[in-house]
């Protein structure tokens, strides 16, 4: 079983073990696919590491923060603000 269940590694620590968090076994078959898929995104040309900074804060972000303050944090930061179809896609609108 994983060691730890909390933090940005927990999920990628238990993966690699090929356990879930709760030390029960990742089917095969989910385990390949999702392995197959990242080694695709391992493959993709990136942009930058600004906008990949960007795309995790919202992405994460937006399950802890109220839709004004994750905004007003990215204009803090100077990152561009929420975009219409960020804001639909992960508030509801």
């Amino acid at each position: 079983m994983a060691d730890q269940t909390t933090g940005a590694d927990a999920v990628d620590v238990a993966i690699a073990q090929g356990l879930d968090l709760d030390g029960s076994p990742i089917p095969a078959a989910k385990l390949k696919l999702y392995q197959d898929v990242m080694a695709l995104e391992g493959d993709r040309q990136r942009s930058g590491v600004t906008n990949t900074m960007r795309s995790r804060i919202v992405r994460i972000g937006a399950k802890h923060l109220s839709q004004a303050e994750l905004n007003q944090r990215l204009l803090d930061a100077e990152f561009p603000p929420l975009k219409e179809k960020e804001i639909l896609f992960y508030y509801g609108g």
